[in-house]
């Protein structure tokens, strides 16, 4: 087996979708047994834009079209988060470490009907608004300082 260090971060990207309180989109992931909760997220396609890359994975997750979407703001910098030791090996077939994310806040110009997690590839058993502030308390311990990132980064705009 590839020690960790070894490997590369997994390229990827994600989105800070706020609704019209403030409130940003979480979704529970389907593969968890945990009471975890994520924003949209995930690998980018070989060549693929990041910014095309998040709003992909927006409209795959959650069935959010791109109409009802505006991009407010990127992250300056990438952001990364490492796999626990015990899941290298199990996810992306061992190739990476973690990821390496370009971060995006984005303003929801819909309503909730405009949202359908059964979506083609369901990621998602369950969504809601949550408190931006809430964010790194309900995601998976591993990722919380990402989000801790994700939520400083986007300051000003929450």
């Amino acid at each position: 087996m590839t020690a960790k260090n070894d490997l590369p971060y997994r390229p990827g990207a994600g989105i800070m979708l706020l609704n019209k309180e403030g409130k940003v989109f979480v979704g529970q992931r389907l593969d968890s047994t945990l009471e975890a909760w994520q924003m949209p997220q995930g690998g980018l396609d070989e060549g693929e834009d990041p910014v095309e890359g998040a709003l992909r994975e927006l409209e795959e997750e959650t069935g959010i079209a791109r109409s009802k979407v505006e991009i407010v703001a990127r992250c300056p910098v990438e952001l990364h988060y490492d796999l626990p030791h015990d899941l290298i090996g199990k996810l992306w077939k061992g190739r990476w470490r973690g990821q390496r994310q370009s971060w995006f806040l984005a303003r929801f110009l819909g309503t909730d009907a405009d949202i359908n997690i059964a979506t083609a590839d369901p990621e998602f058993r369950a969504w809601k608004w949550a408190d931006p502030a809430e964010l790194p308390a309900m995601i998976v311990p591993f990722k919380q300082p990402l989000y801790e990132e994700v939520i400083e980064a986007f300051r000003e705009w929450l």
